[in-house]
């Protein structure tokens, strides 16, 4: 079985890491420093952290003003706060200015649980893209955490990291991680996965069930929501029958979005969006939602072989 790991784990480590290299990245929280991990920053760089208490609007207008002096400034809360709550000071003093604020939240989608529909970040990458400037990254397993947070400390701009409550198991075999570039996991031409985040895992268990009934499935890991690899997309399109798109986010705004309008623009196919569907989210324990949401291993064999036949 796969290492399970925190994202959230890996995401503090590796701020300590850099902070020992780079004297110019600070770190901000929300009252949450426990749960976003930012806290292992804090205990070690404590002249370099700073908690905003509720207030996540203003910690957003300090973390721009912090990289107009030239600090790269990590910023951290739940997921529905830094993109809901902040969306104003994101958009106009952090990503207007194209300055060097790495939002990185947790807590996102329906695996929160049983905090429910107000914890429950279901809008967040919407949110996020629709931005200017703004690089997002979902990653889909702790060391894809550090490279992506490392990715963004070296990348000049602003970026949102989307990060999950619950242990993620280890994706094998990943390949090199490079913004805006997605790794394909399996290779397949009767039809496409693409996912991001906890729901890759799922992706590639429904293929490994599509394979047992004779469909070979390839799987794509799209990490990198901005900028979007557009030419796997449209490889996908051309060479399979159809394309499973799969997301624990609303099928509007988010990753299902990004490929239909890539495909709409260059090649039609039918695509087949496994996301939340004009609903808000509810307590519960993550498996169970995943199942009410249809968004199961289960659930994206089931429309992987609507495309396949």
């Amino acid at each position: 079985m796969s290492e399970m790991l925190y994202q959230r784990d890996v995401y503090g480590k590796t701020l300590v890491e850099l902070g020992k290299a780079n004297k110019d990245i600070a770190v901000f929280d929300a009252d949450l420093s426990s749960s976003t991990r930012t806290g292992m920053f804090a205990k070690e760089f404590p002249e370099r952290f700073f908690n905003f208490g509720v207030a996540e609007q203003n910690m957003m207008s300090s973390a721009a003003g912090f990289a107009s002096c030239g600090k790269t400034v990590f910023v951290s809360t739940f997921a529905i706060f830094a993109t809901g709550r902040a969306w104003d000071q994101v958009r106009n003093s952090v990503a207007y200015n194209n300055f060097n604020v790495k939002i990185v939240a947790s807590h996102a989608g329906i695996t929160v649980g049983p905090d429910g529909a107000s914890h429950q970040a279901l809008e967040d990458i919407a949110l996020m893209r629709v931005i200017p400037n703004m690089n997002i990254i979902v990653p889909c397993d702790g060391p894809q955490t550090r490279d992506a947070i490392i990715t963004a400390a070296n990348t000049p701009g602003p970026f949102y990291v989307r990060l999950g409550r619950p242990k993620f198991p280890t994706i094998e075999n990943k390949g090199e991680f490079k913004l805006g570039k997605a790794q394909v996991l399996t290779e397949g031409s009767d039809v496409a996965i693409i996912a991001c985040g906890i729901m890759v895992n799922e992706a590639l268990q429904a293929a490994s069930g599509l394979l047992s009934k004779g469909v070979k499935a390839r799987v794509i890991n799209m990490h990198t929501i901005r900028p979007l690899d557009t030419g796997v997309i449209l490889q996908a399109a051309r060479e399979t029958r159809g394309i499973v798109v799969c997301e624990e986010h609303s099928v509007i705004g988010g990753l299902a979005s990004s490929v239909d309008e890539v495909i709409a623009e260059n090649r039609p196919v039918k695509i087949i969006r496994m996301g939340v569907k004009c609903r808000f989210g509810q307590s519960g324990e993550s498996d169970e939602l995943l199942r009410e949401y249809c968004l199961t291993s289960s659930d994206i064999e089931k429309a992987a072989l609507e495309l396949a036949q």
